[in-house]
């Protein structure tokens, strides 16, 4: 009878503990909802005004191109441009009307956004679920419009692809009526260069889109944590729509699958065939699989971008071109260290800078220096102001990861107590760098160097330097 009680009271408890648990993290779900409410709004509210913004520009852009294509057109067959460029124009105006008043709904059947999806569907786990947010207008005001705002946004995404796909199918269309008119080319060129690169501008802002804040993170962590929210999401997803998914019952699995056929029955089908075409049939079919993927690897690998085949370009695609000035800027520091000498204490040179990319294998950029004096040795160390610098510099990609690195350097080699001591040019000394530098990977954000670097104008400073620099630095 002890046992039988003992055990009742061990079951008993793992249930109060698992509830205990699901119910802390409901809780703590809670506590970070409303600020991931608004992080989710804001920038639901951010990508949809540039997704406007762009689209519209792309209209315009595409009306001034066939315009300008109609009457270069109408000078050598004024019926042919007539027939080919009239309803378009009209067909592209009336899309730009439509940007702020189309309501497309859901892309169901369109591009999937998997980031997109799992938002939505956490604001409406979270609608369901009331406790998570508590009762109070501001959190039900707070989800309201974040679920407002990501409906507005799955709609303009859809609307977007739509024109996209318009813009694509217009632009071959463009390509296969006036193929024979060789004046036309360069104009068609400009048509198919803003198909390819609005295409890859919303992939750029869907890129952006999916990099999570902290509050964002945690919430969706925690969510993970409630059983109840994995099977809404097995409700509710795109991909359960499309595939319809099962939910956690075996009898809904087992309805999803049926008519599917099973991997013995795939391979058994495979083996039919290919024992037809002969003994050699599997081995000829291997090489073909093979030079195929082959094929394909080396497509992906120039065309990383790209969702299908139209859209590939017919000219040398830009890699930056849809880059924001933002995302070209790259910041960093460096640091080198110097000997003390007769002249001197040892010294570290503390360099912060920011570059801008230019291309996919250069930078240019700016940068400002601080020169610590940290003593004799260990029997004397004593900080100090040593100088200060300005410098400008460039970086381009050699091979692999090594760069050929210079600049030019204005320094302050001087020890000055403030900062009314640094005025007077005949203080400031000149340096001139070229060198190479080695760049390496830390982590997805950070990046690390090293560079060996020669000063052509170490003669002329007074008093000499060691013309040799080397310097680690990071970039991110």
């Amino acid at each position: 009878m002890l046992a039988r009680f003992t055990i009742l009271i061990v079951i008993l408890s793992a249930f109060s503990n698992l509830g205990s648990a699901q119910d802390s993290a409901m809780a703590k779900v809670g506590q970070v909802s409303q600020k991931y409410l608004s992080q989710v709004n804001n920038k639901s509210r951010l990508l949809e005004n540039q997704v406007d913004k762009r689209t519209a520009k792309a209209l315009d852009r595409m009306i001034k191109q066939e315009k300008k294509l109609q009457r270069k057109l109408s000078k050598i067959d004024s019926l042919a441009a007539k027939n080919i460029f009239t309803k378009s124009i009209d067909s592209l105006g009336g899309l730009k009307a439509r940007l702020k008043s189309s309501k497309e709904g859901k892309a169901v059947n369109g591009q999937y956004f998997g980031y997109l999806d799992t938002l939505s569907n956490s604001l409406g786990f979270l609608k369901e679920s009331k406790q998570l947010l508590g009762k109070s207008k501001e959190a039900q005001g707070k989800l309201a419009k974040s679920m407002e705002s990501v409906k507005e946004l799955q709609s303009k995404l859809q609307q977007a692809e739509n024109i996209k796909k318009y813009i694509s199918e217009r632009k071959q269309l463009l390509k296969s009526q006036l193929s024979q008119y060789t004046s036309l080319t360069r104009d068609l060129q400009k048509i198919n260069k803003e198909a390819y690169y609005y295409a890859q501008q919303l992939k750029e802002y869907k890129e952006v889109f999916k990099d999570s804040k902290k509050a964002e993170k945690k919430a969706m962590e925690l969510l993970q944590k409630v059983p109840a929210y994995k099977d809404f999401i097995s409700r509710n997803s795109q991909l359960a729509s499309l595939f319809n998914l099962p939910s956690s019952s075996s009898g809904d699995l087992a309805q999803s699958l049926e008519g599917l056929q099973t991997r013995a029955q795939v391979d058994q089908l495979l083996q039919q065939r290919i024992g037809s075409g002969g003994p050699n049939a599997r081995q000829a079919l291997s090489q073909q699989m093979e030079a195929a993927r082959s094929q394909f690897d080396q497509l992906k690998k120039n065309f990383p971008d790209l969702d299908n085949a139209a859209e590939m370009p017919d000219f040398k695609p830009k890699e930056l071109k849809t880059k924001s000035l933002l995302q070209r800027l790259e910041f960093g520091t460096n640091v080198q260290f110097q000997r003390s000498t007769q002249f001197f204490p040892t010294t570290g040179d503390f360099a912060g800078q920011v570059g801008y990319k230019f291309s996919k294998n250069g930078i240019l950029g700016l940068g400002a220096s601080y020169k610590l004096g940290m003593g004799t040795g260990f029997n004397n160390i004593r900080f100090s102001h040593q100088g200060v610098g300005f410098r400008s510099f460039g970086d381009y990609k050699l091979k692999g990861t090594f760069f050929v690195n210079g600049g030019f350097e204005y320094n302050f080699n001087q020890p000055f107590a403030n900062a009314a001591q640094l005025y007077g040019q005949h203080n400031w000394s000149r340096s001139a760098l070229i060198g190479v530098s080695k760049k390496y990977k830390i982590n997805n954000k950070l990046k690390g160097n090293m560079m060996l670097l020669y000063d052509f104008l170490a003669n002329s400073q007074v008093p000499r330097l060691d013309p040799v620099k080397f310097r680690l630095g990071y970039s991110f």
